[in-house]
C-alpha cells in the first residue's frame, strides 16, 4: 500500500459544498461555469492531439458537472468521471442520459478509486482540480495508480504567482465577476516545478507543461507558451 492510502482521505468539505452550490448553472455556458465552457473545446483538442481517445478507458478526477467528460465520451473513449460533490454528479448523470451518452459517474476519489481498481485506465485527466484538495502530491500519486504502464496523464491548474493572484483571483473573482468569490485560494496554487517534481517522484514522465491563456472579454483560449497563470502538464507511465 502506498503512502496515498495511508493517509486522511485527501478532502476539503468546504471545496465540496461549494461546487455543489454551482451545480444548478453547471451547464450554462454563460453562468458560474463559463470559463470552463470556453477553455473545454481548446483543452480537449489539446489531449486528443496527445492521446488515442477512441475505444481507451479514461477516467476524469474531479469531473464536476461533466463537461470535459461528456467531450470524452463523444470522441469514443470509455469515460468514468469521479468527484466528491453530490449535485454536480447528479447534474452530470442527467445531462448525459439527455445526451445519450454512457459515462460511469461515481462518487469515490482518486485514492479510493486507485485501490480498489489499480491501473485500470489508459488515460487520466485531472483538470482544475488539484488546487482545491489540502494535499495535491498525494491526488498524483494516486493519478499515477491509476494509470497503466505505456498510459498517458493530462493535469492542469493555476501557478502560484504573483500574476495569478491578480488576474486569475482578484480579476476573474471580484473584479469581472467570472467565478464566484472564493472559488480558488491563493496558498493552494501551484507552480510549475512543483507539480512537475510531484509527477516524477510518482514515477511519471514528464513529457510537456504549457501555459493556457484564457480571453474572457473574445472567450478565446491558445495554448502554448510559459506557463504564467493556468497551464497544462502532459505525462505518461513508464511501460
Amino acid at each position: 500500500m502506498t503512502a496515498a492510502h495511508k493517509t486522511a482521505p485527501n478532502l476539503d468539505p468546504a471545496e465540496a459544498k461549494k461546487f455543489d452550490g454551482l451545480a444548478a448553472s453547471w451547464w450554462d455556458p454563460d453562468g458560474d461555469s463559463r470559463p470552463l465552457h470556453d477553455i473545454n473545446g481548446p483543452r480537449v483538442s489539446w489531449i486528443e492531439a496527445r492521446a488515442q481517445l477512441e475505444g481507451k478507458a479514461v477516467v476524469d478526477v474531479g469531473c464536476g458537472g461533466g463537461i470535459l467528460c461528456e467531450s470524452l465520451a463523444e470522441r469514443g473513449a470509455e469515460v468514468t468521471g469521479i468527484d466528491m460533490a453530490d449535485k454536480p454528479l447528479a447534474i452530470a448523470r442527467q445531462h448525459a442520459v439527455e445526451r445519450g451518452l454512457t459515462i460511469d459517474y461515481r462518487k469515490i476519489t482518486a485514492e479510493e478509486l486507485a485501490a480498489e481498481a489499480g491501473a485500470g485506465f489508459d488515460v487520466v485527466c485531472c483538470l482544475e482540480m488539484l488546487e482545491h484538495v489540502p494535499a495535491p502530491e498525494q491526488t498524483v500519486v494516486a493519478c499515477a495508480e491509476l494509470c497503466r504502464p505505456g498510459g498517458t496523464l493530462f493535469f492542469s491548474t493555476i501557478n502560484r504567482s504573483p500574476l495569478s493572484w491578480a488576474t486569475a483571483i482578484v480579476g476573474a473573482e471580484y473584479v469581472l465577476g467570472l467565478l464566484p468569490r472564493g472559488t480558488h485560494r491563493y496558498d493552494r496554487l501551484i507552480r510549475p516545478e512543483e507539480l512537475t517534481s510531484a509527477c516524477r517522484k510518482a514515477g511519471l514522465e514528464v513529457l510537456e507543461v504549457s501555459g493556457l491563456a484564457y480571453n474572457p472579454f473574445s472567450r478565446t483560449v491558445r495554448i502554448g507558451g510559459r506557463p504564467r497563470i493556468n497551464y497544462l502538464l502532459h505525462a505518461s507511465k513508464p511501460s
